[in-house]
Formats: C-alpha cells, sequence, structure tokens
C-alpha cells in the first residue's frame, strides 16, 4: 500500500500533538526529499491557564489540520470558565504573519483567545476597555505579546498585516489583535 506524502505529514502531526513536545520552530518549512512543504506553526504560552502549546502545524500543504486546530482552541479556550470554541483560522494565519514578519520562533503569550459571554461580561463589569461585543466571543481574537520583541513593534506589524483590529495596551503589556474590520486603538 503507498503511503501519500499528505497522508504521512497528517499521522506525524497527529501523533506529535502533545501539549509539551515541540515539533518545529515557527514558520520553518519542512523538507521531505528535495520538496519544500508550505507549513505554517505556531506557540503559546498561554499565561492565565499556565499551559504551553509548541510549535504545532496548523496548516500543510494548503489545508488546515483539524487534529491541531482542536489543539489550538482547546489551548485558547475561556481561561476563566473553560470552555472551548473554535479559534478562527484567519485569526491564527494573521498571528502567524506576525511572528513570521518579526523573524521569531518565541512562543506567542497569550493573554486572552476565546471569552465566553459570560466571562466578557465580568471582565466588561471589572475593567472598562472590555468591549460588550467582543470578537473574542466569536474566537476571532486574541491578546498577545512576543517575548524577546518590543511591543510597539509587534503592534506596527499587526497594523501592517491589515488584517482587522489591532489595540496597543503598553500599561497592560498586550496587544489585541483580531479579524474584524480594519481598525487601531491605544488602551
Amino acid at each position: 500500500m503507498a503511503i501519500s506524502r499528505r497522508s504521512l505529514i497528517r499521522g506525524g502531526i497527529a501523533s506529535a500533538l502533545v501539549l509539551r513536545s515541540p515539533l518545529r520552530a515557527l514558520g520553518a518549512p519542512a523538507l521531505i526529499g528535495r520538496q519544500q512543504l508550505d507549513i505554517r506553526s505556531l506557540s503559546f504560552d498561554c499565561i492565565n491557564t499556565g499551559e504551553q502549546l509548541k510549535a504545532v502545524d496548523y496548516w500543510v500543504e494548503g489545508e488546515y489540520v483539524p487534529d491541531v486546530l482542536a489543539a489550538i482552541n482547546r489551548a485558547l479556550r475561556d481561561f476563566m470558565s473553560g470552555e472551548v470554541y473554535p479559534i478562527a483560522p484567519a485569526l491564527l494565519d494573521a498571528m502567524h504573519q506576525v511572528g513570521r514578519r518579526l523573524e521569531t520562533n518565541a512562543r506567542f503569550e497569550l493573554l486572552c483567545g476565546y471569552r465566553s459571554p459570560e466571562t466578557n461580561a465580568k471582565l466588561s463589569r471589572m475593567y472598562s476597555g472590555v468591549a460588550s461585543h467582543s470578537l473574542h466571543m466569536k474566537g476571532q481574537a486574541a491578546d498577545i505579546a512576543l517575548p524577546g520583541r518590543p511591543l510597539r513593534e509587534v503592534h506596527e506589524t499587526a497594523l501592517a498585516l491589515r488584517a482587522g483590529g489591532v489595540g496597543f495596551y503598553p500599561d497592560q503589556n498586550f496587544v489585541h489583535i483580531d479579524i474584524g474590520r480594519v481598525r487601531r486603538w491605544v488602551g
């Protein structure tokens, strides 16, 4: 029975989805034989849960990898309730591009990914800058930082993508990135 390259890659990815096992550095293309594959990877340090998701290849040869997306959804879950929600692949692509443009292998520090409506309402009561219709509740926003990179540089890189909204929160040490309409603000 012949095994296709895609099957081989998917099998390897699925077997390597343990949250604490590194697969490969962010954005580094894999070489199989003499052909270079188009692969997108992300890594996270989830600040509020203490978990790490190290270098997972979520997009391989033009297709999103469902098992890897499920692992990302779990890692970016609501940090208060534990509720898991699908994270928009376009948001992952935007974060991947930020890391790639900054030429870093560092894991994103994730302050907040998905937020349930209940968590969002609670945070809105606690902090004045939390939007009542936040894209976090749709899995379309994340609050991030990148170790070793100035926050302003992360902010400017995200703005240059023009992939959606970008908020700069220097006092809280994060950049908000979403895939809504293109806009910018300082929090």
